[in-house]
């Protein structure tokens, strides 16, 4: 069963999932729960239950030592994406778009 705020990471210069990246799920000072991307460069599951509210969120992808595995380096540290959840009973997929110098998201489905 997925959670309700899922992600997904594409590597936009290797032209693959983003796999073994590390990422947290925060609500104003709060870690909701953190997670490691699969193989696929998803999580859909958090290493704690989610139970979501009205409100804002963030996910901070914690890019430079991702980068640093592989040898390569990055211009950003770590990619945060603020979005805000309306409607409780909507799924919020967040995707990212990396590369070392570059990224972009948008809300999936």
């Amino acid at each position: 069963m997925k959670a309700p705020i899922t992600t997904h990471v594409l590597d936009l210069e290797a032209g693959r999932p983003a796999a073994d990246l590390a990422i947290s799920l925060w609500r104003a000072d709060q870690c909701l729960g953190r997670g490691t991307t699969d193989a696929d460069g998803r999580v859909v599951q958090w290493d704690a239950p989610l139970a979501i509210s009205a409100g804002d969120y963030r996910l901070v992808f914690d890019v430079a030592p991702w980068f640093a595995a592989q040898n390569r380096t990055s211009f950003y540290p770590e990619v945060t994406i603020n979005f805000r959840v309306a409607a409780t009973d909507e799924h919020y997929h967040v995707p990212l778009l990396l590369s070392a110098h570059g990224y972009s998201t948008y809300r999936g489905s």
